[in-house]
Formats: C-alpha cells, sequence, structure tokens
C-alpha cells in the first residue's frame, strides 16, 4: 500500500475542519451533529474520526485556528517598516480576519462568523477543554499584541510610561466588544472602529 503523505494527511484535516466551520457557523454547536460533517464534507465515519474523535475536539480545532489567523495577522503588523497608525492597523487586520473567517466558514456575512465566535465563549463555560484551548489562544495573541503594543511606544506614538500589558488588555477588550456588537446588531464596520480608535487616540493632541 502506497504510503499517505504529510501534505494529503494536512489537507484532508483542513477539510475537515472547514466542514464543521461551515456545519457551526450555519446551525450552531448543539444543533450540529457529527453526521452533518460527515454529509458536509463527503467524508466517511471512518476518515473524520481518523482526526477527530468527537464533536468536541471539531470545536477546539476550529477555535483554535481563528486564533492563529488573527495572531500572524497581527504579527505581520508588527514588522512594517514605517508602522502605520494604530487604529488602521487594528481596524484594518480585525475586518480582514473577520472577513476571510466568514468567507471559509461559508457565511453571508462577518455578522455570522462573530455569531459564531459568541457560541465558542459561550461554550467555555461548560467545556474545560475548549476553555483551555482558549485560554492558550489568548496567551498567543496577549504576545504578540505586546509586540505590537511596544513598537508603537518605541516609535512614540504610545505613551511608554504605561505597563505595556495594560494595553494589550484593553485593545483586547475593545476587540471582543467589536465582536460582540457585530453579532448582536451587524453594523459594527471597520469604518467604524477606526473612526472611534482614532478620535479617541487623539482626544488630548491639541491641547
Amino acid at each position: 500500500m502506497a504510503r499517505v503523505s504529510q501534505a494529503h494527511l494536512d489537507a484532508r484535516r483542513q477539510q475537515i475542519i472547514a466542514g464543521a466551520r461551515r456545519c457551526f457557523t450555519r446551525n450552531g454547536f448543539h444543533a450540529t451533529s457529527m453526521h452533518d460533517v460527515f454529509k458536509e464534507t463527503g467524508l466517511s465515519t471512518g476518515a473524520v474520526y481518523r482526526y477527530f474523535n468527537s464533536k468536541e475536539e471539531l470545536i477546539q480545532a476550529v477555535a483554535a485556528e481563528a486564533f492563529t489567523s488573527m495572531r500572524d495577522a497581527f504579527a505581520s503588523a508588527t514588522r512594517e517598516t514605517p508602522i502605520r497608525p494604530l487604529d488602521e492597523v487594528l481596524s484594518g487586520v480585525f475586518s480582514r480576519v473577520l472577513e476571510e473567517q466568514a468567507h471559509q466558514a461559508g457565511a453571508g456575512s462577518t455578522g455570522a462568523f462573530a455569531e459564531l465566535i459568541l457560541q465558542v465563549w459561550g461554550e467555555c463555560l461548560r467545556s474545560e477543554p475548549l476553555a483551555i484551548t482558549l485560554r492558550r489562544g489568548y496567551e498567543d495573541m496577549h504576545v504578540v499584541w505586546s509586540e505590537l503594543v511596544r513598537a508603537y511606544q518605541d516609535a512614540g506614538q504610545l505613551p511608554a510610561n504605561v505597563p505595556t500589558d495594560h494595553v494589550v488588555r484593553t485593545l483586547m477588550a475593545l476587540v471582543q466588544g467589536y465582536i460582540v456588537q457585530q453579532a448582536l446588531f451587524g453594523d459594527a464596520s471597520s469604518e467604524m472602529l477606526r473612526n472611534g480608535l482614532h478620535t479617541l487616540m487623539t482626544a488630548n493632541a491639541d491641547n
């Protein structure tokens, strides 16, 4: 029997995650069964269970991928020279990642994918493995965002006398609030986020 390449195995795993993400976005976690995933991916029971033992593991994989996408996008922003204004970076990267994830999930809007993120957060209250996945994701994001904030502090675009962690945690809270608004109201545009951030960041510039 011919040996299956790692590239093939990775592609099959991604196929399963993508199918699960579409199901979860369309129907929610609890209304989605493993049979739905089999049907969505066109794969057999054995093929799916070779990679994931349960729906809970699929939820963890979907959540981990969303974090990886966001982390990589912000990591790229830290390497820009010269760095763009922070409000442009945050609104641009975040809206782009949401749009990419929504497209991959087969969602008609970023609001639909934001709803999926809210489901992930809610599921953490009952699933310790998923809570661990999210904590690790936030820890990775904290590292990347700390590098980004320090870059702006070094460039004199943010005060250097404020602890980096305080700025990072506040920015995270802002982004989480943006996701909530997008999920519940569907009208939280990237322009709104950029304009609001710019106004707040320049409020005392003329004083």
